[in-house]
C-alpha cells in the first residue's frame, strides 16, 4: 500500500514560539499558526480561520525562535502527526500537528520582498538552514 504525508501551509503565527530543547539537547520550537480560508456564501463573502500547531526540530527551531514573531506570515512544508496521551485522570487524549521539514519566512508587514524573493538577510552569526532566513532551497 502506499501512503503520501505532506502538508503544505501559509499562514501567520497567532504567538512567539517557544524553544524547549530535549534531554539529548536537541532544539525544538512549537508555535501555532493561523490559516484563513475566505468564500463566498450566496452573496456574503466568509472567512474561516484554522489554528495549527507546528513543531520544529533542530537548528531550523533554533531560527524560527531567533527570527520569528507573533503575526509574522511564513510557509510550512512537513508532515501531519497524531499524537496520543493519557491524562493523570485516565482520561485519552489526542491532537493532530505539523512537523515542519522546512519553514520558510516571509517579509514582515511593511517590508518590501528583496529582488531576489527572499527576506532580508540574516545576521552573519545566522547558519542558513534550509528554509532558513536566507535560504534558496526551493520547497
Amino acid at each position: 500500500m502506499v501512503s503520501y504525508n505532506k502538508v503544505i501551509l501559509i499562514g501567520n503565527l497567532t504567538k512567539d514560539p517557544e524553544i524547549r530543547y530535549t534531554p539529548g539537547g536537541t532544539p525544538v520550537a512549537n508555535f501555532r499558526l493561523a490559516v484563513n480560508h475566505k468564500y463566498k456564501q450566496g452573496e456574503e463573502l466568509k472567512e474561516e480561520v484554522c489554528f495549527i500547531d507546528i513543531v520544529v526540530f533542530g537548528k531550523q527551531a533554533e531560527n524560527c525562535g531567533q527570527f520569528l514573531n507573533k503575526g509574522q506570515s511564513v510557509i510550512v512544508d512537513g508532515r501531519l502527526q497524531e499524537r496520543r496521551w493519557e491524562t493523570e485522570d485516565g482520561q485519552k487524549r489526542s491532537k493532530h500537528e505539523v512537523v515542519a521539514q522546512a519553514v520558510r519566512f516571509m517579509p514582515k508587514r511593511g517590508e518590501a520582498a528583496a529582488p531576489s524573493g527572499k527576506s532580508e538577510p540574516a545576521p552573519e552569526d545566522a547558519e542558513a538552514v534550509p528554509g532558513g532566513p536566507d535560504s534558496d532551497v526551493p520547497f
